[in-house]
């Protein structure tokens, strides 16, 4: 009997064997979400040098450089200045000075120079330069000295 059982076990496998695979098949979907972001890379800082009447102190004087940012987006952004708060002006300095922070953009995005908020609404890759320029009313100037101020460029 034991015989008789493997003797039928390996017809039945041999039978089996004999029979082609059924073919199966299963789609994998997958899913994905890109939110709207924005990354910013200083490239460059800028510097300002002062004016022959000693009233501007700015990026945009002969001699200055504007800083460079690289900026990538997806889109669905906007990108601003903020006004600047951080400065640090020689001590022998000590009338107002009023800053005035721009940027333009050359590259996915076309930005004339401005200090106004603007919609990057395709994704893409610019070149943003940012300009700074300080200056004194009235009578006053510019003192002799170092002067640093920080722009914070934003994309959000």
């Amino acid at each position: 009997m034991t015989f008789f059982r493997a003797a039928f076990g390996a017809t039945l496998l041999v039978a089996c064997l004999d029979q082609a695979a059924m073919a199966t098949q299963q789609n994998v979907i997958f899913n994905g979400t890109v939110t709207a972001t924005c990354t910013l890379v200083v490239a460059t800082n800028g510097t300002m040098t002062v004016s022959p009447d000693l009233q501007s102190l700015s990026s945009h004087n002969s001699g200055g450089s504007a800083g460079t940012v690289t900026l990538t987006t997806t889109g669905g952004v906007s990108l601003s200045v903020d006004p600047v708060t951080l400065t640090t002006v020689p001590a022998a300095d000590s009338t107002a000075i009023t800053w005035t922070p721009t940027y333009s953009a050359s590259g996915a995005h076309t930005i004339a120079e401005t200090g106004s908020s603007t919609a990057l609404t395709v994704p893409g890759a610019d070149l943003v330069s940012v300009h700074l320029a300080g200056t004194k009313g009235g009578s006053n100037r510019f003192a002799n000295g170092n002067y640093q101020a920080t722009v914070t460029l934003r994309c959000e």
